[in-house]
């Protein structure tokens, strides 16, 4: 089984960062989409539908996130992006800010312990050769 995050082959150094990353992103697409209809529920912007408009627009930034996911660095970047811009949502819907530190956090939390899982794992691969 593969998640969006691993790889294989010689590109196989931040495997388990980017496999933590895809999965915040992952549950974060779902809520991010719910939060739009949030919005748009509670007749907050005018039109309402920019909400929906809002959510899905974010919706494909993390999409986007997912899938540069294998690609090096990119898709780590785009989810900072991802991060502060559902910081920046509070604005709109203040509650969204309860949402959007849990969400960092646990980003933060998943970076930090990743890399130093590859680091880990790329030490005991040198050790063992």
């Amino acid at each position: 089984m593969r998640v969006s995050g691993a790889a294989s082959g010689a590109d196989s150094g931040a495997r388990t960062q980017r496999a933590l990353a895809s999965i915040v992103l992952g549950f974060e697409l779902i809520v991010v989409f719910l939060m739009g209809m949030t919005v748009f529920g509670l007749s907050i912007t005018e039109p309402r539908e920019l909400g929906i408009i809002g959510g899905i627009g974010l919706c494909v930034v993390i999409i986007l996130a997912l899938a540069t996911m294998r690609r090096g660095k990119v898709g780590i970047w785009i989810g900072w992006v991802v991060h502060v811009l559902m910081l920046l949502s509070a604005l709109v819907l203040p509650m969204a800010l309860i949402v959007g530190v849990i969400f960092t956090a646990l980003w933060v939390y998943c970076m930090v312990k990743g890399t130093r899982i590859d680091r880990d794992r790329a030490a005991w691969i040198a050790e063992q050769q």
